[in-house]
Formats: C-alpha cells, structure tokens, sequence
C-alpha cells in the first residue's frame, strides 16, 4: 500500500492549477455525497437494527483512511458520519425514485464539475492512470482545507517538492501565501 505522502503526490501532480482544485472542492463531496445517498437504500437487518450499505462502505473508506493518518481519518469519518445521517434523512422523506434521481443528479453535477476543473489544468484527472486514486479524491480535499488552515506543513512540502506548488493558472507563477 503507498503511503499517504504517495498518493497525495500522485494526485497533486494533476491538481496544481486553483480553478481546478476549487472545483473540486464541490465536485468531490457532490460525488462522495451521492454515493452515500444512493447506497442508503440498501440495507440489511444485523442484530435487530438495518446497516445501510452507506455505513458499510463509509466504515471501509474510513479504515483506510485512518490507515494512512490519524488526522485525516478522522476528519473524513466526521464528514462520513454527517453524509450517512443526511442521507438517512432524504431516504426517510423521499421515495425511492426521488432518492435515485437526486443521486444521480449530483453525481452528474459532481463529475461535470470535475471535467471542467480539468479543463482549467489541462490534463486529464489522475484516475484515468490509476484508478485507486478515486479513493485518493476526497483525501486530497481534506488535505487542501488541512494546508489552508496552516495544518499538516510538512505533508505540504513534500508534495510541493515534488510535483511544485499550486498555481493561480497552469500556466503562470506559483501562488504566494496560503491557498
């Protein structure tokens, strides 16, 4: 397994331009969000409550998140647990096939969001190289709200070292001061 300081590497190399990382920033959480909501319609009985398969794979992702940093696992876990509660929330209200359409649509909107912030950068999102980095996605937006706030400088500059710093434009000087 490549360490946290890996993968952000390898997913900061496609994100360095602004505009594509601020879209990502509601791109990202759109799809992260939809996928909850759509995998909070299945569940299973387990000792005399349902799981929901939106708990079962938050549970996942944020083992493995924990794996890779204390911190950011928990961050996500939080923002996990808030998505299943909302999630819960929608599926108790609305019928299934509203459920699916709100999925769907922002997935949809998550995505276009995605490919437009790629436009911005001029390459391609990482997953098309390496699929793993879909898990990676949300980690990186963490990571970027962790840097903002002056947290985790170290794990900035090892990625700075490596795939250089965030631009204002792809094709201009690096930004200057924090992001």
């Amino acid at each position: 397994m490549k360490s946290l300081e890996e993968n952000l590497a390898q997913y900061a190399a496609y994100h360095r331009d602004r505009r594509n990382i601020a879209t990502h920033f509601l791109g990202i959480p759109l799809i992260v969000f939809a996928i909850v909501l759509a995998l909070a319609l299945a569940a299973f009985p387990a000792g005399g409550m349902e799981i929901t398969l939106a708990a079962v794979a938050s549970i996942a992702a944020c083992a493995y998140y924990l794996r890779l940093d204390a911190a950011f696992g928990a961050a996500m876990g939080a923002t996990l647990f808030i998505m299943c509660a909302l999630a819960s929330e929608i599926t108790a209200r609305v019928p299934v096939g509203g459920v699916l359409s709100l999925a769907a649509a922002l997935f949809a909107a998550g995505w276009a969001l995605q490919f437009w912030g790629h436009r911005f950068e001029g390459m391609k999102p990482a997953f098309f190289d390496d699929a793993r980095q879909l898990a990676i996605g949300p980690l990186f937006v963490c990571a970027e709200i962790f840097f903002f706030l002056g947290e985790k400088p170290a794990l900035r500059r090892y990625i700075e070292e490596r795939v250089g710093p965030t631009v204002v434009r792809r094709d201009r000087a690096p930004a200057t001061g924090t992001r």
